[in-house]
């Protein structure tokens, strides 16, 4: 018995360390399972969380879009009740009396048929006229008076308006948007408006006659002309007056009537000697002692 028992320890000896070499991989193996577990769970879990906020946030913008739409919807219907719409019982034409031409500063005259088509009672209130800006009609130009009717237009019966303005000068040759609306009501007192004439027209320049600026481009000439003409009759009289003034030499012998009494005598028998000449004073009595023989 006792021999065998060391044997036996040796043999408990080298079986221990084999069993704890064994059992060590399986319980590593078995931790890094419960962790994949763990970190799997975990995965999950932030998973569900951001799937919840995804929809949550999809909720949010549904809701957003819903209430926008419901905005827009309201607009729409505010805007389609605020907004005053032809009457369907009624018809209207608009007939320029001179053609659709619009000289600035000159009269357009149009006439206006109002057809009632129904069976009640209409009454034409009033009918105006404005130039808007072509992209944005909603800015207005130029407005002119609105022409009060209160005229009644009974069942199946038609009426005539007539209507003029005049464009303003410095809007000739550009387009603008011409609006021209007829305002009128039933007998229940329902207002309707309707807009006879909607589009863009271009504002002709008048050509006949003189403007200001033809008048004024010929008044300048006018002067610049008169300036010229001035201009060149000073140099002349200029250069006239500058030029010397010919010499004339007057001899002595052919005025006799030369007065030399206040020359003394002597000194004029030294002239006389030391000229050839006799003096014209002793030329004249010599003639007057020649006519007394």
């Amino acid at each position: 018995m006792w021999k065998f028992l060391p044997k036996l320890l040796l043999l408990l000896l080298l079986a221990f360390p084999a069993t704890l070499i064994v059992k060590g991989p399986m319980v590593s193996a078995q931790d890094l399972t419960e962790d994949e577990e763990a970190e799997a769970v975990d995965e999950d879990v932030v998973d569900d969380v951001t799937a919840e906020d995804e929809d949550d946030e999809a909720e949010v913008e549904d809701d957003d879009n819903a209430e926008l739409t419901e905005d827009k919807d309201e607009e729409e219907e505010e805007a389609s009740v605020g907004e005053v719409k032809a009457s369907p019982n009624a018809d209207t034409t608009i007939l320029f009396v001179k053609g659709e031409d619009f000289p600035a500063n000159n009269i357009v005259k149009f006439l206006l048929g109002f057809t009632n088509k129904g069976s009640e009672n209409f009454i034409v209130e009033s009918l105006d006229a404005s130039f808007r800006y072509p992209q944005d009609y909603q800015f207005y130009i130029q407005n002119f008076t609105a022409l009060q009717l209160g005229i009644v237009v009974p069942a199946s019966r038609q009426a005539t308006f007539e209507y003029s303005f005049i464009p303003a000068e410095p809007m000739g040759g550009r387009p603008f948007g011409l609006v021209i609306n007829l305002n009128y009501k039933d007998s229940n007192g329902n207002v309707f408006q309707d807009a006879v004439f909607n589009q863009t027209v271009t504002i002709t320049e008048k050509e006949d006659g003189l403007d200001g600026e033809t008048i004024f481009m010929y008044v300048f000439l006018s002067g610049l002309g008169l300036l010229v003409v001035v201009g060149l009759h000073q140099l002349l009289e200029s250069r006239k007056r500058r030029r010397p003034a010919p010499k004339v030499e007057m001899g002595t012998s052919s005025h006799n009537d030369v007065d030399l009494s206040w020359i003394p005598q002597e000194t004029l028998n030294q002239i006389n000697k030391a000229s050839p000449r006799r003096s014209p004073r002793k030329r004249s009595q010599k003639r007057s002692a020649g006519s007394d023989e």
